[in-house]
């Protein structure tokens, strides 16, 4: 049995930036997606970046500390919907693919993720 944390076995902060690194230039490139983007200053869009892998370090069982709010408030008012919802998937598992994730560090990802849906998805 692996008795690593899933950022341990993700490859730690770098795993876990590289990911965020491929991924939010799908999502922001995204024709239905990039609207989240829309009017938002290069220094935001780092800053939320940077509280990405925070917030995927901390929640894999790193050692950062996530000084963000919680999903359901940062995404309130978004109007996210199914539709968007899935677009992101699709983005998360291509990404995933082009970074070689072994399939069990898949598998964990895809049910962290989907257990968050709640709190994002409102519209």
């Amino acid at each position: 049995m692996n008795n690593k944390s899933l950022y341990q076995r993700l490859g730690g902060y770098d795993g876990i930036a590289a990911f965020t690194s491929d991924l939010l230039p799908r999502l922001q490139a995204d024709p239905q997606l990039g609207r989240f983007w829309q009017n938002r200053g290069d220094d935001g869009i780092e800053r939320e970046h940077q509280l990405l892998i925070d917030y995927l370090c901390a929640s894999t069982g790193g050692p950062m500390y996530y000084t963000g709010r919680n999903m359901k408030t940062t995404h309130k008012g978004m109007k996210i919907s199914e539709s968007d919802w899935s677009i992101f998937l699709e983005h998360s598992g291509a990404t995933m693919k082009a970074l070689q994730i072994p399939q069990q560090e898949c598998d964990d990802v895809a049910a962290f993720v989907l257990s968050l849906k709640n709190d994002i998805v409102e519209a």
